[in-house]
């Protein structure tokens, strides 16, 4: 078995969380929720909302690099 290790600091410094909604029903409402809870535990982050729009394709290169260009950690949801 092979440690998960990745990390994201996000107490240090300015702190920008992505948030994708994969195009499920109701995955953006749940993200609604998850980023209330960001909110009140990290009050100095800034959330960046993403959707890819349609649950049965992947999320376009230009999309994920604009993520990775712009925040230190992302969430993704899936809806059903």
């Amino acid at each position: 078995m092979v440690p998960y290790e990745l990390a994201a600091d996000l107490h240090d410094g300015p702190v920008h969380i992505g948030l994708l909604a994969n195009g499920f029903f109701d995955s953006v409402a749940f993200l609604d929720q998850v980023e209330a809870v960001l909110a009140q535990e990290l009050p100095t982050a800034t959330v960046h909302r993403y959707d890819k729009g349609d649950a049965s394709s992947m999320a376009p290169e230009s999309l994920l690099d604009g993520i990775a260009a712009e925040c230190k950690a992302v969430i993704t949801a899936y809806g059903h």
